[in-house]
This record gives structure tokens, sequence and C-alpha cells, in this order.
């Protein structure tokens, strides 16, 4: 009998986990969500066990922060020595190797042959807010250009840039100026009878009209694009739109700035997502997989570009902490070793092939898409009219999280449902995890209660 990994022995919560609920709800504000109602006791590799001796598969990766997995022990090895050595002397009080180390690293990796120079932070929210920071202050412009569907975090600067209203800036603003939204394509959602071509072509003029009716080009310092949307629902916007967005760019002394905070580190095949379509950006933000669950983000930039900024004008208490440091070191040195770029590539090719069965057998499934190990369904009502089924959507992660699959949505509608498995995980606990999302599929068509 084959191996089962996932392992579902109590209700949902257990009650060891509905009692920390319960304390939860008592302390934690309502705006903090949560995906799967449990709680973590141990995680490693691909599968996480609850308090209550549940054992999930997981789907999620902490929203792609593992791509290395839970508890690496090389991350956990390099840790325990930085921890022996020291925790926290501040970059900006009593410098550390580790940070120069990581910076050379990653400035070697990036795209471009021209001098990098890196910088480290906290978060993704930051890391975006410090790259705006430091366009303005090279280009002397104020302009900055994000996309629709859009999402790059939930500070000011970042949540204006932000594009999807609920939950994320209702009631929340008055929003930073001088943010600009220009359209992204989303070829599945192109007009009836457009031909692909067409619709690029029709979407890239779109972009190039925002100078004409919306601000300046000459007062633009840049325009951030995450190569592959993320909260946007895993949207692969084609070559040549992103080439002529580059394009404008250079054209008007405009920086580029690629937000890698959740298509890097192999999530794509790649060490960046940007990497497939061939552009060099001036700027780019990392985090999430960089440090394999360590809290720790950064800015890779043209030096000339980075060096405009005048000594402590960029920095923070804990921007680039020894731990994280040790901990994205690591990271680099396991996709290194367990040639994770290419099993990125090969995990999507299977979880693609899949997807496409499953798009034939249930008509609810009304597109299959991915770059790469980054790879997600929409979920439809009816695949003539493409009308989005969010209850759907929710119910079938329900239903994976009850078979112990631990899975999530994403999608302006909230009808997509997006894969971000550590790349480590085993094939046969990758096939268990796939066949458990066509048996939620098939029980939350089957269920009565959701409307269709």
């Amino acid at each position: 009998m084959t191996e089962k990994f996932a392992n579902i022995n109590t209700n949902l919560p257990g009650e060891k986990s509905a009692e920390l609920l319960e304390r939860r709800n008592n302390i934690v504000p309502r705006g903090v969500a949560y995906g799967a109602p449990v709680f973590a006791d141990t995680a490693e590799g691909a599968l996480v066990r609850d308090v209550d001796g549940n054992t999930f598969i997981d789907f999620v990766g902490a929203i792609g922060t593992v791509n290395v997995g839970h508890s690496h022990p090389k991350v956990k090895e390099a840790l325990y020595a930085q921890v022996d050595k020291y925790i926290h002397t501040g970059f900006n009080v009593v410098m550390y190797e580790p940070y120069i180390e990581l910076a050379e690293k990653l400035a070697a990796l990036a795209p471009g042959t021209h001098d990098k120079k890196v910088m480290f932070l906290n978060s993704g929210a930051e890391a975006v807010e410090n790259a705006v920071k430091i366009a303005r202050k090279y280009t002397r412009r104020q302009g900055i250009i994000s996309f629709t569907r859009g999402f790059h975090g939930r500070t000011l600067m970042t949540m204006s840039m932000t594009s999807k209203v609920k939950p994320y800036k209702f009631e929340f603003g008055p929003f930073a100026p001088e943010v600009y939204k220009a359209p992204y394509p989303y070829p599945y959602r192109r007009p009836e009878n457009m031909t692909e071509e067409d619709y690029e072509t029709m979407v890239i003029q779109q972009f190039r009209d925002v100078f004409i009716n919306d601000v300046a080009p000459e007062t633009v310092a840049a325009v951030v694009m995450e190569p592959i949307q993320g909260e946007g629902g895993f949207i692969v916007p084609s070559k040549r739109f992103v080439q002529a967005v580059y394009e404008e760019c250079q054209k008007h002394g405009i920086m580029f700035i690629s937000d890698e905070i959740q298509a890097g580190f192999s999530r794509t095949g790649r060490y960046f997502g940007i990497e497939h379509f061939d552009v060099v950006p001036d700027l780019i933000t990392v985090s999430k997989s960089m440090g394999a669950g360590v809290p720790i983000s950064g800015v890779i930039g043209r030096s000339e570009v980075m060096d405009q900024s005048s000594p402590g004008e960029l920095g923070g208490t804990y921007a680039g902490s020894p731990l994280g440091c040790a901990a994205a070191l690591a990271v680099l040195d396991i996709i290194e070793e367990e040639k994770l770029n290419e099993r990125g590539e090969k995990l999507g090719e299977k979880v693609m092939d899949f997807f496409g069965k499953l798009q034939e057998k249930y008509d609810v499934i009304g597109e299959a898409r991915g770059l790469g190990a980054m790879c997600a369904m929409e979920i439809v009502k009816d695949k003539k009219t493409k009308e989005p089924a969010k209850e759907l959507t929710g119910k079938i992660i329900s239903e994976a999280n009850k078979r112990g699959l631990l899975v999530m949505g994403a999608g302006a509608y909230g009808n997509v449902l997006r894969i971000l498995m550590p790349l480590v995980i085993t094939d046969e606990q990758l096939e268990e995890g796939l066949n458990i999302i066509d048996e939620a599929v098939n029980a939350a068509m089957a269920d009565s209660t959701v409307k269709m």
C-alpha cells in the first residue's frame, strides 16, 4: 500500500487548535486574517503537522516563503552557527560579513552585466518602498506607475500602489500621491473574438496612453511591475508586453523595477521571474523565499542609482539582520546544490499537465496557467461567460483542507486557486496533493449549498 502523507484524524479545527483559536479571537484583531483553522506544531519539507496531530501537505509554503522547504537542515545549521556568534549589532552601528557576502552573491546572480549594489531590509513591502525612494532620489521625479491587480504591500506607499480595494485599501485612505495605475494584460479575460496578438497590441497602447491621459513621462520616476502577478491571480504577461513597457521606460529615462517578492528564488524555474522576459531591470526587490522563513528583504540595483542617496537616508534598525543574511546565504547554497531552478521547471510541468486534465474533467475550471512552479487554476461558474465562482473556490479550499492539503486563493475576483508548494516536495507528495485537489473540486461541486 502506498504511503499517505496527508493524515487528518480530527475535525478542523481539532480540540487544541479550537482552544488556541478562541484565545486568538480574544486577543488578535479581526483584520489579521488566517487560512486553515489550525495551529502548527512542526513543519519539515513540504509537510506541516498541527497541534492535534494532523499532517498536511503544504501547497502554500507560507505564501511562497519556503521554496527550499520548511526547516531545511542547512538553514537551521546556518542559524545555529550565527546565533552562537551574535544575534544583532545593527549594520548601521557595527557591520558584519554575512551582509556583504549575501550582497555580493545576489549582485552576481541578478540579470545584467552592469555594476550593482545591494541593500537589505525586513519585509517585501519595505523593499518596494525603498526601491521607490531610491528611484525618486536618482531621477529627481515623483511619479510611480504600478499595474491593475498588482500587489506590493500594506504600508501607506505600497498600499497606494496595490490595486485590489478590498481587503487591502478599503477605508484606509487617503493614499500616497503621485501613484498611477497602468493596465496589466489578462489574456483569459480579453474581449470576445479578439486574438491574443491584437489584445497585446491594445494593452501596450493603453500603457503608452497613461503618459498622455494620466501623467507626463518626464515626471515619472519608476514603473514597478510584478513579472508574474501573485495576489492578482498568477497572471503571466507576454514577453512582448513586458519588453514594450521596458522600452518605454528606456525611452523616457524611467526606472524599471521588477518586484520579485513572490516570483523570485526559483519559483518560476529561474532565480528571478523577470529572466523569462529578456529585459534587465534597473532595480529588483526580493524577499519571501530569500530567507526561508526568516524575515529579510532587499533591493538590488544599478550602482549609480543605488549610490545617489546619502549616508543615513537608507536602512533601518533591523535591516539585513545577521540571522536573515545567514538564512539567505544557506538558501542560495541549497538552490545551487539541489538544482531547485531545474526542479521548479519540472514541478511546473507536472502541475500544469494535471491541471490540464482537470480542466477537461470539470466545467468550472476556466483556465490553468503559470510559469515554472508558479501555477494556478481560475474557477468559473460557466466556461463561456467566465463568471467568477468565488464561493465555489472557497469551498474547494475548505474541502482540500479537510483532506490534508493546504492551498489558498488569489485573484481580483477571489476565484483563483494558486499553488506555492515548497520546491523540495517529493514527487509522491506532489501527486497526493494534486489528487486531493481533484477530490476537493468534485466534493465542492456536489455540495448543494454552494451557489454555482
